[in-house]
């Protein structure tokens, strides 16, 4: 971390949520206190959920369980002010009713990124909430609540953040020492109002000035360079077609993974790279090899399920980012590169949590170069893997790190692997 930022508060992984939970409560307290003030008429998409909740009679019973569920000990069972953090679904819909007319402000105290699963903290690492936001019928309701709120996120309204404010603002004083570059390494311009940007979509999926993310050897197809600026998460060997993805080593389970896609055999025994994006960065994907794109789609899934062996985990899906890679929504692109021996590889990239859309810019019969864009996260936690066969050897470059939930990002396009001739 840059010695500017040192006075921001830790964050969790990817610096989606503060790593000190009574931040959280905190930034819970003014929300539930906003809300009741507020007193919204429930949105629509809302009202929808309510109805799902209470006329389907499993998801009613898991909406019951989950809170029921909850230990009525510290620090799960009550806020700063010694109240309730979120009572019931009740209160729960009212809270996220709340968050569809807001936008990420900057806090240098704790940024909460993931808005939505803040609320769902607790609940979704009850057996009740595990059951239920593996529901298929739930997650079809949150993928309608996610796109509502993308759209306003999308919209002008959104950029009231986009300010100059000393502490909330994204270009006031606390974020120019959280991101003192900003100006120099992304397209935008300072003399326009919100920065010349148009929505709070707009600002996060920025791009850099050309020539501040240089491909790494371009020229050289046994160079794989990095899909997005990340941090090393996790390299697996000889992965298996099925594991049990749900245990607290979380291995991948290629299967399900891929979502039973027939080019499922080309990758089994082979190699996983993943790595997590971070909330200040950049949310753009770029192709680590030259090649043709042989197959491209996005398959819906789970938002906010994480691994039951992780217990109460406080991070949300941040630990349970193994387990994700096989039920969270995720866009997969299958590149056959122009190095036979690299072959079809396959990049995935996963929602993790409010992730409203993995776009896809590339299309099937495409020719990509190295370091290309082939599409993007709209808002929310992310994370991506890199898949190959059996039969490609490649020597990692980490930059001087281990893969782990510490690391630090490394650049986008630059060398993250280098194959290794038969």
């Amino acid at each position: 971390m840059n010695k500017a930022a040192e006075n921001i508060a830790p964050f969790r992984v990817g610096e989606w949520l503060p790593s000190d939970h009574a931040i959280l409560e905190t930034w819970m307290e003014t929300l539930i206190r906003e809300s009741e003030a507020e007193k919204k008429p429930l949105h629509p998409v809302i009202e929808d959920f309510k109805a799902l909740i209470e006329n389907d009679p499993e998801i009613f019973m898991l909406f019951n369980l989950m809170f029921e569920q909850v230990p009525k000990k510290p620090p799960y069972n009550k806020d700063p002010t010694g109240k309730p953090q979120v009572r019931d679904y009740r209160h729960m819909l009212q809270l996220v009713n709340a968050i569809m007319t807001k936008a990420p402000a900057f806090n240098k105290t704790g940024l909460v990124g993931f808005p939505i699963n803040a609320i769902f903290d607790w609940s979704m690492g009850t057996t009740g909430g595990f059951a239920a936001f593996l529901n298929a019928k739930v997650n079809a309701q949150l993928k309608e609540i996610l796109n509502e709120w993308s759209r306003f996120l999308g919209s002008p309204d959104s950029r009231y953040v986009l300010s100059k404010d000393p502490h909330s603002g994204w270009f006031g004083e606390d974020a120019r020492k959280a991101m003192p570059d900003f100006d120099k390494e992304f397209q935008c311009d300072p003399s326009q109002p919100h920065h010349g940007f148009k929505s709070w979509d707009d600002f996060f999926i920025r791009e850099f000035r050309p020539g501040v993310r240089p491909i790494a050897s371009p020229e050289d197809d046994a160079v794989i360079v990095n899909a997005c600026e990340s941090a090393p998460y996790k390299i697996a060997h000889h992965v298996k077609r099925h594991d049990r993805f749900w245990i607290k080593s979380q291995p991948y389970s290629l299967e399900h993974m891929l979502a039973n896609d027939s080019f499922t055999d080309r990758f089994v025994d082979g190699t996983i790279y993943q790595a997590f994006l971070s909330a200040l960065s950049y949310h753009r994907w770029h192709s680590p090899v030259s090649g043709r794109v042989i197959k491209a789609y996005v398959r819906d899934g789970s938002y906010y399920s994480e691994a039951l062996s992780e217990g109460f985990d406080p991070a949300g899906p941040n630990d349970s980012q193994g387990y994700i890679t096989e039920v969270a929504t995720r866009a997969m692109i299958f590149i056959e590169a122009d190095n036979p021996d690299i072959g079809l590889m396959c990049i995935m990239t996963v929602g993790m949590a409010e992730v409203s859309t993995c776009q896809i810019t590339v299309y099937e019969g495409q020719h990509v170069k190295k370091g290309d864009q082939i599409g993007m996260f709209h808002f929310g936690g992310s994370t991506h893997c890199l898949i190959f066969g059996p039969h490609v050897k490649l020597d990692f470059d980490l930059h001087g790190q281990k893969p782990s939930l510490d690391s630090s990002n490394i650049p986008v396009n630059s060398r993250i692997a280098t194959v290794v001739g038969k």
